[in-house]
């Protein structure tokens, strides 16, 4: 893989910030990113997913939903469903995380060694 692309079932914006805050603090178990549960406590990104990010071998892009439809739109892009995790390479958007397979990770340290055992198939 070239790079890897998260893309967070949320919406960009400070508003959009504060309703999810304010939904993960009220009602978590409703909350519809579980890519986010996993990487952010309430306010602010999880220590071990920071330390985590500025170690890791392969470059990483970050998106809410809205800025990645907004940046790879094309009549060729398939639906997502939101949060997923995609490969780059060769310029194609590759699968690797479904918004499904997100759901059954129970920690951000189970989401790590998931993300290192993907990267190190391809060591390109």
């Amino acid at each position: 893989m070239k790079k890897l692309i998260f893309v967070y079932n949320a919406n960009s914006g400070l508003v959009n910030s504060w309703i999810d805050i304010a939904h993960k603090i009220i009602k978590p178990s409703t909350y519809e990113c579980h890519l986010c549960e996993l990487t952010h406590g309430s306010f602010s990104e999880k220590h071990m997913w920071t330390s985590f990010k500025k170690e890791c071998n392969i470059p990483l892009a970050f998106y809410h939903k809205d800025e990645f439809l907004k940046k790879y739109k094309s009549k060729w892009l398939p639906t997502y469903d939101f949060p997923i995790i995609l490969g780059v390479d060769q310029q194609e958007l590759i699968p690797l995380v479904s918004a499904q397979e997100l759901e059954k990770i129970t920690s951000v340290e189970v989401l790590i060694e998931k993300i290192k055992s993907l990267t190190l198939l391809d060591s390109d």
